[in-house]
């Protein structure tokens, strides 16, 4: 396996522990393939000789952030699962403010959500001031193709895995407006690549248009959105919208990279 865009054989520590940088690299290319890999595949993406890969996942073993198959190739380990479940809501936690500031300055409510597994799953959520407003609550798991932040998760990855996912979830119509051809969908992918944001237009719950746009440089796959009444998120509201959606992607994105402070 030739290493990735996102992971070049590793350089030299700058300073930390050099085996603690690259246990974890391993542990990301293991992400990365699909959650299970052999030795000679990690060698191969990451450059390191076979022996210190040999050393570096006995010992992720022993700590059970690493299990050996039947098939003595290696997966993630379920000690993982719940670190990923703190993250997940620390980074929950971290987007809020900027979540609240979305949802000030639209007039509607803001979500954050993360591809997870097939699903998208809502992290993160600012209410809108309006009574009559969207009740998509922290913790909803939906299919992506019926959603603008599953448009905006999944634009960015290659049409063969899209597809796949796809043939997985099945394509159920939620209501008349939902996509439910893999054609039809991938080429509403490719207007999210041209245009830099997502719309669902009464595709996951009828009378509500959502706005949404990827969030730059997360650690996980991430997007946020504004949903409301489609009386109210109109085109013109759109046109507004996604600048300050875009600006707010990328200041969450810093925020989540620790270049500058979380906005309040």
């Amino acid at each position: 396996m030739p290493p990735s865009a996102e992971h070049q054989p590793a350089a030299p520590s700058t300073g930390g522990v050099q085996s603690l940088e690259r246990a974890f690299d391993l542990l990301e290319r293991m992400a990365d393939a699909g959650g299970e890999v052999g030795l000679s595949e990690l060698a191969g993406s990451s450059g390191l000789p076979l022996p210190t890969i040999h050393r570096l996942v006995r010992t992720l073993v022993a700590c059970g952030y690493v299990r050996q198959q039947a098939n003595r190739r290696y997966a993630l380990g379920p000690r993982l699962i719940r670190l990923g479940e703190s993250a997940s809501r620390l980074l929950g936690a971290w987007a809020r403010p900027h979540l609240a500031r979305l949802a000030e300055e639209t007039g509607e409510t803001a979500n954050m959500a993360l591809l997870d597994g097939d699903e998208v799953v809502y992290v993160a959520q600012a209410p809108s001031r309006h009574s009559v407003r969207m009740f998509t609550e922290v913790g909803r798991r939906v299919l992506p193709h019926s959603t603008g932040v599953g448009k905006a998760l999944l634009a960015h990855l290659p049409d063969g895995e899209v597809r796949a996912l796809l043939a997985r979830t099945g394509m159920p119509a939620v209501t008349e407006r939902t996509i439910t051809s893999p054609e039809v969908f991938l080429a509403a992918l490719e207007q999210v690549r041209e245009s830099g944001y997502a719309v669902d237009d009464n595709e996951q719950e009828v009378g509500v248009r959502c706005i949404a746009v990827p969030v730059p440089g997360a650690p996980t796959a991430a997007a946020i959105s504004v949903s409301g009444p489609a009386g109210r998120v109109t085109d013109a509201a759109r046109d507004r919208f996604v600048p300050l959606l875009q600006e707010t992607a990328r200041d969450l994105s810093a925020a989540l990279a620790g270049t500058r402070p979380a906005s309040a």
